[in-house]
């Protein structure tokens, strides 16, 4: 299989899909940037059966058959798939395994929707979330009755469920494993060195003493506030993730050490100028407010790593260093 990245999302196909027939020119467009657009020649498997999944896929042009193994061990044809069609949905909606083998039957052009991706599309953007999935169970009620125990909840697992598997419970942000495997993809996928990503990796600084002063839950607060500062900083596509306790991190697509660093020290500066309010304590009323700080550490690939493991540890390094100079600070790293 050949990958293209950009989807081509003026394709009469692609706008007509019933997955995306809810959507206006702009929800689309906003779509498409989490598309990608793959060629697969004559004969080729694009799944197997019983395969598990991390993609869906939307027919723009070719013909697919879907066949299923019988008890004797030959193959049976069960429908063909035709162009503006959705499938592979299951595995990511459902986390079933694949239900058939498809296989291209002239030289085929689709659309790639990563299950990662399609989640970051209800988390980040719930409006358009909402419309595809009423789609998908619009159409898959017509043609997977066996389904109807996922499709009777699809919507408040979408709202739901979903959520649980990649955000963070106290601030809403990403977790650590969804940071992880949207990086791994970029790398797998090369374009990191044509386009440059880079990471910023934050602790708050002396954390602790608010939790031995105030308690674990006004702890908590701290986090949620910090959260909404990374948000408003930060732009639609970047990650922002909770790691573990007082560490975050932001991934930030097509952003270069010098841009990366500007935005750095903006919520740096930001986190500095304000305060975060939390109760005065137990048994007290009112709320109090109080200074916080955070230390900053910088890399970016290419410029610092090619992998993603070697881009984490180049920004834990200059963490390290950003607090070992005396923490509030942002460091790039050399």
């Amino acid at each position: 299989m050949r990958s293209d990245l950009i989807a081509p999302v003026h394709d009469p196909i692609l706008k007509s899909s019933p997955i995306f027939s809810e959507l206006s020119e702009l929800e689309l467009n906003a779509v498409a940037a989490f598309l990608e657009h793959r060629k697969i020649k004559r004969g080729e498997e694009i799944f197997n059966e019983g395969e598990t999944g991390e993609e869906m896929f939307i027919l723009l042009s070719g013909k697919i058959s879907a066949w299923i193994s019988q008890a004797d061990g030959s193959r049976r044809w069960m429908f063909e798939i035709k162009p503006g069609d959705f499938f592979g949905e299951m595995s990511i909606i459902a986390n079933e395994t694949r239900s058939a083998t498809l296989t291209a039957r002239t030289d085929t052009e689709v659309v790639v929707f990563s299950g990662i991706d399609f989640y970051r599309i209800i988390y980040e953007l719930p409006m358009i979330g909402v419309k595809m999935l009423t789609a998908i169970r619009r159409v898959q009620n017509t043609w997977l009755e066996q389904t109807s125990r996922y499709l009777s909840n699809l919507l408040r697992w979408g709202e739901v469920a979903s959520l649980r598997a990649v955000s963070d419970e106290v601030t809403g942000l990403y977790n650590r494993r969804f940071l992880e495997e949207t990086a791994h993809n970029r790398f797998e996928k090369g374009s990191v060195g044509q386009r440059s990503l880079s990471l910023l990796m934050m602790d708050l600084d002396k954390i602790h003493e608010v939790n031995d002063k105030y308690g674990q839950a006004a702890g908590d607060l701290v986090f949620i506030w910090i959260a909404g500062i990374l948000r408003s900083i930060t732009r639609p596509e970047d990650i922002c993730a909770r790691l573990a306790g007082d560490e975050f991190a932001i991934l930030l697509p097509d952003t270069g050490p010098a841009e990366a660093g500007i935005i750095a020290e903006r919520i740096r500066s930001t986190i500095d100028s304000e305060k975060a309010e939390i109760p005065r304590g137990k048994g007290v009323m009112g709320r109090i407010g109080i200074k916080i700080s955070t230390s900053i550490g910088i890399a970016s690939a290419p410029s610092h790593a090619n992998t993603w493991e070697s881009l984490y540890l180049a920004a834990d390094g200059a963490l390290r260093k950003s607090k070992s100079l005396g923490r509030n600070r942002v460091e790039i790293a050399k």
